[in-house]
């Protein structure tokens, strides 16, 4: 791996990519700089999931693709992915890698689930605990080499718990129950599903039949942590009981084999209000021996952060189904 950053001409490059249920980004940046100020950015298209499994690994060859054409002037030295869905919806990751590595030009590639590049942007590659919450919600105690805990993610249809599919659903839910006159206290909810989505018997065949329908679920979220923050106590209860999720499948990945250092990143987290509230009062709870730290970067720092690590031949290797290296 180290002669492929020697034999590039001029300054060598990282690229990170972070795949989400919502889009997908890319981030180029030097590789002697851990920060760099000129990042250059790319922005992609969410997973979407068929019966064939997730199309996480076409997204990806798309970037870093795009990536070579958009910045000739920067030779690769090393590729990181962060993805969703990799352990269980993408048959063979490593073999599916594979038109990854082609596209990258013989640049060593590092492919993770997204909790592990979660993991890296939060806590800058200590070890520790980290719950990443955006369309998904998982979770991951690490030291990024013997000890390796994974918490949730097995998607919205019974899972995710917390995440924006679970307080989409939730918020329809609600809104569908005051629309059936069951209830009466979600008219707000009620009337900003049908803004977004139009009237409520139109709705399964809006959701159902969509190949993205965890997206969509979590855009709505937006809208129920809109009316959370203006004190509608219907969605105020949704994302408290978010939070409150969401620390126990954090408190549930403290390995006791690890630091109790722990942290959270991800969309939803920029809720704030009863959702973070909640959150840190619930970990303390479950968790009082526990530090409860600021994500020190996002997801897609962490894959930047993979791949540097890549580049210079330090990724863990041998540690499917979190961790795959070409």
């Amino acid at each position: 791996m180290a002669a492929i950053v020697q034999e590039t001409s001029g300054p060598a490059f990282v690229l990170g990519i972070d795949i989400g249920g919502t889009g997908s980004r890319a981030a180029l940046e030097p590789l002697a700089r851990p920060v760099s100020s000129d990042r250059r950015l790319l922005e992609g298209p969410a997973v979407r999931v068929s019966p064939d499994g997730s199309d996480a690994l076409d997204v990806a060859a798309d970037l870093v693709a795009r990536a070579r054409h958009e910045w000739p002037d920067a030779p690769l030295a090393g590729v990181g992915i962060g993805a969703t869905g990799l352990a269980s919806l993408v048959a063979t990751p490593a073999t599916a890698l594979m038109p990854v590595v082609i596209t990258a030009d013989g640049a060593p590639v590092a492919l993770a689930i997204d909790a592990v590049t979660a993991h890296l942007g939060a806590l800058g590659g200590d070890a520790g605990a980290v719950v990443a919450v955006g369309t998904g919600a998982i979770a991951i105690g690490t030291d990024l080499h013997e000890v390796w805990r994974r918490v949730g993610g097995w998607g919205h249809l019974y899972d995710d718990r917390g995440s924006g599919a679970w307080i989409g659903i939730e918020g329809l839910k609600a809104a569908i129950q005051t629309h059936d006159r069951v209830t009466t206290d979600a008219a707000a909810l009620l009337s900003a599903a049908e803004s977004r989505f139009g009237p409520a018997p139109t709705w399964p065949s809006q959701l159902y039949t969509r190949d993205d329908r965890g997206a969509i679920l979590a855009g709505f979220a937006a809208d129920v942590a809109g009316l959370a923050s203006i004190g509608d106590p219907v969605s105020t209860g949704i994302m408290s009981t978010a939070g409150r999720l969401v620390a126990a499948t954090l408190a549930a990945a403290l390995e006791p084999a690890l630091p109790r250092r722990a942290s959270g990143t991800g969309g939803v987290f920029a809720a704030g209000g009863a959702f973070t509230e909640s959150f840190a009062a619930e970990f303390g709870r479950l968790a009082p021996d526990a530090s409860l730290v600021p994500a020190a970067g996002g997801p897609l720092d962490g894959a930047v952060h993979l791949a540097r690590l890549a580049a210079r031949g330090d990724v863990p290797s041998g540690h499917p189904p979190f961790l795959w290296v070409s």
